[in-house]
């Protein structure tokens, strides 16, 4: 429900003092992607811009870069520290500009996390009002638990989520339901005109194109095909659901969408729909540090999406 969340305080070690001449280094070589080109640009050593990162990390107690390759990645930590990094360099850059007289207004900015399992067309219709506002996104993807971490550590203001802050996260944080709506299932033409008999019996023994198991709408999914007796053959679970609907597209088989969506899929991927019901339902919240919601841009997410996206 909005405004209901499990509030319980982050634990994180309190960090008194940064060198800012590490952070830089730290933010280069996230930009460049190798010590070898980002020693390039400082001007420094491999050798001693690697002893200057193991310094960060030492101070901070984590690690902020993974080897892939003969890359660097950042790890979740890295992520985290990467995105504090761009807005204390941005700042500094726009100080910089004010004082030659260059100064510029600076547009609202919003950091936010998306959960991998929130369909795009959905977050796309979310934002939209913050664009509209000029506001500036800084948008994230990655999994919840993940994102629910750094919204602790302030790394992002708002996490968009199919499912609310559960018991099992050591975050205090707030739940604000954005709507919920109905399941549409699509599918190419000829795969749609194959099916027989009415829906949802049409759907015993198609072949289908799921969420994986972990998310909430496969769960209510799951139930309802035993309420009806609905022993579909799932052919592909599918994590990305804009992947599933390019198999669906394709003709791989019928795959579910939040019916708020559906006519934009259908316009978009040149799909049919073959049925939809009110009995499974498709819910995203936005999570933020916030019980009530002072963000202006935050505010005109949640307002728009409540007031008109899902009726």
């Amino acid at each position: 429900m909005s405004g209901s969340g499990v509030r319980r305080e982050a634990v994180s070690a309190p960090v008194e003092w940064l060198n800012y001449h590490h952070l830089l280094y730290f933010y280069t070589v996230a930009r460049e992607g190798t010590m070898r080109r980002a020693a390039e640009v400082l001007r420094l050593a491999q050798p001693t811009l690697s002893g200057q990162i193991r310094k960060l990390e030492e101070s901070l107690g984590e690690k902020l870069f993974a080897r892939q390759g003969r890359n660097l990645v950042l790890t979740e930590m890295g992520k985290h520290v990467y995105a504090y990094a761009d807005e204390i360099f941005s700042l500094g850059r726009e100080m910089m500009g004010s004082l030659r007289g260059h100064a510029v207004a600076r547009p609202a900015r919003l950091v936010v996390g998306i959960a991998d399992v929130v369909p795009k067309l959905i977050c796309h219709r979310l934002l939209a009002p913050a664009v509209e506002a000029s506001v500036q996104l800084v948008l994230r993807e990655g999994k919840t638990d993940d994102l629910l971490a750094g919204l602790a550590v302030q790394a992002y203001e708002l996490v968009i989520a199919d499912a609310p802050l559960g018991p099992h996260l050591n975050v205090r944080a707030f739940n604000h339901l954005l709507g919920e709506c109905g399941v549409a299932f699509l599918a190419a033409p000829a795969v749609a005109k194959a099916l027989h008999g009415r829906f949802p019996k049409c759907l015993d023994g198609a072949s289908l194109l799921l969420p994986t198991e972990n998310t909430v709408l496969r769960r209510s999914l799951t139930q309802w095909f035993e309420q009806h007796t609905i022993r579909p053959r799932v052919v592909a679970e599918v994590e990305d659901s804009a992947l599933a609907k390019v198999f669906g597209q394709a003709g791989a088989g019928v795959f579910p969408v939040p019916d708020v969506v559906a006519a934009d899929v259908m316009r978009t991927y040149h799909v049919r729909q073959v049925g939809r019901t009110d009995e499974v339902c498709a819910r995203f919240y936005a999570i933020s540090a916030e019980r009530r919601i002072k963000n202006p841009a935050v505010a005109l997410i949640t307002e728009r999406a409540r007031g008109g996206l899902f009726r």
